[in-house]
């Protein structure tokens, strides 16, 4: 029984504890209503991630990122599941079962209201600056544990700035997609690339990955941010070759389109 429910029976005389524990426990559990006889079943589950989404806090210190995903910044309250130090400092803020606020207005595929369907990640970065080995380290020893747990594909890893790319850059140009990918996590091209076949439509193949066609410039800098660290151009040839490239393992391995 939860604390909170001890202490109000303590309070109680001894004439009135039946009426509170009939009356009470639905208080104590808040899931169970009142209203209804309570016949569980066990065909249900908790909420289970389908992506992670990775951002950078640009904050100054780990401390600062704290204070500020434990209360709230401008636009309101803000959380993630996770924040990594730049040492490689782990602090779980939000149960992997609960809803965090990280990723707003976001999409990714057919996946809508993000909040309730990702695991958010932050790391101590102002989005300036290089990741420390040690941070990166220490994120891949967290996607191992909820990519198994919660049977995330280890394709659906991506940054805030893919699922939102209209009002975010982060993780930034820096983070290190590449070894991220040597690693296990996240989509990333072949070293080899060709080019794609004629009537390959570009576009048609961002969306097949997971980005939002809404503002498609806004999409496009994404995209080269996260596979060339780029933050503007034109779409070229190169492009082309990589989004054929990631379409074709996207539609082969049957994640997110």
């Amino acid at each position: 029984m939860p604390s909170s429910c001890r202490r109000t029976f303590r309070r109680l005389g001894q004439g009135a504890l039946a009426l509170a524990l009939l009356a009470g426990l639905s208080a104590c559990h808040p899931p169970r209503n009142a209203l209804a006889e309570w016949l569980p079943s066990p065909n249900y589950n908790a909420r289970r991630p389908q992506l992670v989404v990775i951002h950078h806090t640009a904050e100054p210190s780990f401390d600062v990122s704290l204070r500020v995903l434990q209360t709230q910044n401008s636009g309101g309250p803000v959380s993630c599941h996770y924040l990594i130090g730049r040492a490689g400092r782990i602090a779980q803020l939000v149960a992997d079962d609960h809803r965090a606020y990280h990723a707003g207005g976001g999409t990714w595929g057919p996946y809508r209201d993000l909040n309730s369907l990702s695991i958010g990640i932050e790391l101590d970065n102002t989005g300036f600056e290089p990741f420390p080995q040690a941070q990166i380290d220490a994120l891949v020893v967290i996607l191992e544990d909820v990519t198994q747990k919660y049977r995330i594909p280890h394709t659906q890893v991506t940054g805030h700035a893919d699922v939102d790319p209209v009002r975010k850059q982060d993780p930034s140009g820096y983070f290190p997609w590449k070894q991220l990918a040597e690693r296990g996590f996240g989509l990333w091209p072949d070293d080899a690339l060709v080019d794609p076949p004629a009537g390959f439509d570009p576009w048609l193949a961002m969306k097949t990955i997971g980005y939002s066609l809404k503002d498609p410039a806004a999409s496009l800098r994404a995209f080269r941010r996260h596979y060339r660290a780029l933050e503007a151009g034109e779409l070229d040839d190169q492009d082309r070759r990589i989004l054929f490239n990631l379409q074709t393992k996207v539609l082969k391995d049957g994640v997110a389109k």
